[in-house]
């Protein structure tokens, strides 16, 4: 027997839909790239998101086709997610800091047809269009007076002007929930780039979840600047729950920066600020030193990669500010996991809440998940037995689009559920905690060393603005770790005196057996420590013979 309950697909256009009648004074504020603040509504974004689907009927843009974005957080941005992808299209964000080659193998892997380009990245699409024969139209997000004469780029579009011919009134498709609906690549650290393909049902089920109370907790009375791009995962689901919960949504755009992040948090009154750990490093090093406080900032999360105890004890104990630990990937549309307390923990010492806001947090709800062993077999969770991590759930891939490979055609399920290539624990209350990627582990004399623990540990010491931890070739222990350090600005830390930190914080065996010294450390396109790059820049290192 069957419900008798209404047939509703799930679409992103009905998310628009809803902010435009619920909730249309709304506002979206946006730092542009012409270096000016940007104020409306949503009821303008929905106005504007139709014009931009009958842009994309003007120009025979077929329903599955791809449209791609190389921009930076922004409302124009937000109008293609919703313009895009309600009238039937795939949007197909691109990260702009791949490399250029990069960048034009994914376009040419989604077949994207149409390109619409922050001003920013001209200098991207010139060194890039003539390798990609299937962009049919290159549009520049500004104005007409903004798009140069001499640009290089063949009959060059302005969104504006494209957007100021249509009519304000579009009938959004009706789609099937499974449609696709975006598509976003990987960073590509091994390989190709793979491309996550989601849909209008997946979509709308995250912004669901992600706006839960033990999630995101979002609501029209948060102000919440998302610094993770909107390139980046859709910015981890944020601009859809903002849309669905009526929340003021900031956009940064280009100003990355400490000191242009601060200032839209306390222009704009943000509660509520999501991204990386190193965007979140560059506000704090611009803060400590000029005395700064937040006056209305009070929730932050903080994703992308571990997140260091020294990091949220600083936004926690110094600003007053709750870090919201967070894990996901591509893969999972991002959300897997959310590290809210439950009610036991509250009356918690500071340092055993500590303990537990230093782990990934618990599964949301649509996502399930386990640790196995080597040979598939479940392992317990008692937080302390470690073993690679599986997740499943309505938002998690099944396969990557167009497959990754001759040699692999699919990310093969094992029954049923996603390898995410981590390492992890999980606790009897559910909470997750990554110890490392499968890949970094470091395997010294049949044990596992965690580099997350050794990289946190280093961070800690007042002198380290940033660490990495990698295994290296040992004759007897297999591998050995070595930290690869990044020192603050003015600060000086000694080889001895960073070992010598160690002390009472790690086991004698998993302390590293040297330090390297670094100007910088690689950091890929999503922010994270590239250590394949960081292997290659240390490959003439040798070991301290300690034996």
């Amino acid at each position: 027997m069957l419900g008798l309950m209404q047939r509703q697909e799930l679409s992103i256009s009905s998310l628009i839909e809803f902010a435009e009648r619920h909730h249309g004074e709304g506002q979206i504020v946006s730092r542009r790239v012409e270096g000016d603040i940007h104020r409306y509504t949503y009821k303008e974004c929905a106005q504007r998101s139709r014009q931009l689907a009958n842009v994309l009927d003007t120009f025979n843009v077929k329903q599955g086709e791809r449209v791609a974005s190389i921009a930076w957080n922004g409302y124009r941005h937000m109008e293609m997610y919703f313009g895009v992808s309600g009238s039937g299209r795939v949007l197909h964000t691109i990260n702009p800091r791949m490399a250029p080659e990069q960048i034009a193998w994914v376009m040419s892997h989604a077949q994207d047809q149409m390109v619409c380009f922050d001003m920013t990245f001209l200098p991207i699409v010139k060194a890039i269009h003539s390798k990609c024969p299937s962009v049919k139209h290159w549009v520049a997000l500004c104005e007409a007076d903004k798009v140069p004469s001499d640009s290089g780029i063949p009959n060059l579009l302005s969104y504006e002007a494209l957007l100021v011919a249509q009519p304000t009134t579009y009938t959004w498709p009706e789609l099937d929930e499974n449609t696709a609906s975006s598509m976003c690549y990987t960073s590509g650290t091994t390989g190709n780039p793979k491309a996550a393909l989601y849909s209008h049902r997946s979509t709308v089920l995250h912004a669901y979840a992600a706006a839960l109370p033990d999630v995101m907790c979002l609501s029209s009375r948060d102000s919440i600047l998302p610094v993770v791009p909107m390139f980046h995962v859709n910015a981890w689901g944020i601009p859809y729950s903002a849309a669905l919960t009526g929340a003021k949504l900031v956009f940064p755009g280009p100003g990355m920066d400490g000191k242009s992040i601060y200032d839209l948090i306390e222009l704009e009154r943000v509660t509520y600020a999501a991204g990386v750990p190193t965007i979140w490093q560059m506000l704090l090093g611009h803060m400590e030193p000029n005395k700064l406080r937040f006056s209305t900032l009070k929730r932050t999360v903080i994703g992308g990669s571990a997140c260091p105890p020294a990091m949220i004890a600083a936004f926690n104990d110094q600003y007053g500010v709750e870090v919201l630990h967070a894990w996901g990937m591509t893969e999972m549309s991002p959300l897997g996991t959310l590290c809210t307390l439950k009610n036991k923990h509250l009356t918690m010492s500071e340092a055993d809440k500590m303990k537990v806001r230093l782990k990934q947090g618990r599964a949301i709800y649509g996502v399930d998940m386990k640790i196995v062993d080597s040979a598939g077999q479940e392992l317990p969770w008692d937080g302390k037995t470690y073993g690679d991590l599986l997740v499943k759930g309505p938002w998690v891939v099944r396969e990557y689009f167009q497959g990754v490979g001759d040699k692999e055609p699919v990310r093969p399920l094992i029954d049923g559920w996603f390898p995410t290539g981590d390492v992890a624990t999980i606790d009897a209350d559910g909470y997750m905690q990554i110890t490392d990627r499968s890949k970094d582990v470091v395997k010294s004399g049949g044990e596992w060393i965690s580099s997350i623990d050794i990289e946190n540990i280093a961070v800690a010491h007042p002198a380290v603005a940033m660490a990495a931890c990698i295994g290296m070739a040992h004759p007897k222990w297999d591998e050995r770790p070595i930290i690869a350090v990044v020192k603050k600005p003015g600060q000086e830390v000694t080889r001895e005196e960073l070992l010598a930190f160690y002390q009472d914080k790690a086991a004698k065996w998993q302390v590293p057996d040297d330090v390297v010294f670094l100007d910088a450390i690689p950091m890929g396109a999503t922010g994270k420590m590239q250590k394949s790059k960081l292997r290659e820049v240390l490959k003439d290192y040798k070991l301290p013979d300690l034996r």
